[in-house]
């Protein structure tokens, strides 16, 4: 089992290293890469039977993007577990779910992980008592205009039917759909090597 983190050095992780040593379970360990989800290009095409992505694309900027790169690194009937976060349990919760229609448009124009098209929205509706890290709001923002630095944001705000749209768009076949207070779970499994929309 390998792990990709977009820095070796991160706010939930800390200082990592690139290489064989991705400690996953006791003394079991696989590689870690050093990479931006949305570009794995140091993961051959089909690697993988299933991937893990945990609270992970809401910080991109290119979620179907990101989606799509997922796609290319597992194996033709391999398996894809999503889990973003349910906006009503976190610091999201007074934010709306994002459209579609601007995640596609996010996709279409080649959004950059450096995007910071969302931090007014996220300045005036982010519950911030919810996010003690964040501190006060002076603090926040200026957390915010580096995030390309520690990609603590959350560009968009999903649910089921978004995940769903996602999943549809770049060409997964959806297995299950689960939503508890705080997560929402996709189960997806990849039918063909291509994305019918996604490249």
């Amino acid at each position: 089992m390998d792990g990709a983190n977009f820095s070796a050095d991160t706010i939930w992780e800390g200082r990592i290293k690139a290489g064989e040593n991705f400690n996953y379970y006791d003394n079991k360990s696989g590689r870690q890469y050093i990479a931006e989800t949305t570009d794995l290009r140091e993961i051959a095409t089909a690697r993988y039977d299933f991937l893990l992505s945990s609270n992970c694309l809401e910080h991109l900027a290119n979620p179907i993007k990101g989606l799509a790169e997922r796609k290319r690194v597992i194996k033709v009937d391999g398996g894809l577990v999503l889990v973003l976060l349910n906006k009503t349990s976190n610091f999201d919760r007074r934010r709306p779910i994002t459209k579609f229609e601007h995640l596609l448009d996010d996709f279409i124009s080649g959004m950059g992980k450096d995007d910071l098209t969302h931090p007014d929205e996220i300045l005036a509706l982010h519950d911030l008592p919810m996010d003690p890290p964040a501190g006060d709001l002076e603090h926040f923002r200026e957390r915010s205009l580096k995030n390309f630095q520690n990609r603590t944001l959350h560009h968009h705000v999903f649910d089921i039917q978004l995940i769903t749209q996602m999943l549809d768009y770049v060409g997964f076949e959806i297995l299950d759909m689960t939503t508890t207070r705080t997560v929402s779970f996709a189960l997806a499994r990849k039918n063909s090597e291509d994305s019918p929309n996604a490249g």
